[in-house]
């Protein structure tokens, strides 16, 4: 999504800190600083009218004199955690010490939640965006984050930013 919203035309607020690797050979996309944010939000200043990437778990830390619209990218867990596992495994790095279904079934309970927290909060406008939708119809989706937006963004350059060769982690 970072990368479509890129060549859409949107600003970026990014570090690369974490660079490009064999799981995400585009880069990351990260601000280590949004880790940060319940102690220290200063990067907010430089992000006004930009797109940066925030996982679910950091939305909370997000103060509430500000405006949020958050894209939420929706891809099956069962993805997500192989995704994870492959480059976990590529690391060298232990994974979870539960199950893949218990971990599957904690990050969906945690999704959900921070999808309702962010339903019933005034300062958050919420976009849920299907992954596999994103990959098979990237011109529909890049119009409906246009929308969303507000924006007049370059639909074809989005639509093309998005590189079906990376989807290595099909659901089973």
């Amino acid at each position: 999504m970072m990368q479509m919203l890129q060549q859409g035309g949107v600003s970026l607020v990014t570090d690369g800190i974490r660079q490009a690797d064999d799981d995400n050979p585009n880069g990351y996309f990260e601000l280590e600083a949004v880790k940060r944010t319940k102690s220290d939000g200063t990067w907010l200043k430089q992000a006004a009218d930009k797109a940066v990437k925030v996982i679910y778990k950091l939305l909370y830390d997000l103060p509430e004199d500000c405006h949020y619209q958050v894209i939420l990218m929706r891809r099956p867990i069962s993805e997500v955690i192989a995704s994870q596992s492959a480059m976990l495994d590529r690391k060298g790095s232990p994974g979870a010490a539960i199950s893949q279904t218990r971990l599957a079934e904690i990050f969906s309970r945690q999704l959900d939640e921070a999808v309702h927290f962010l339903s019933v909060q005034p300062h958050f406008e919420l976009l849920e965006v299907n992954y596999h939708d994103v990959l098979h119809e990237p011109l529909v989706v890049s119009k409906a984050v246009a929308k969303f937006l507000h924006r007049s963004l370059d639909l074809s350059a989005m639509a093309s930013a998005v590189d079906t060769s990376l989807y290595r982690r099909k659901a089973k």
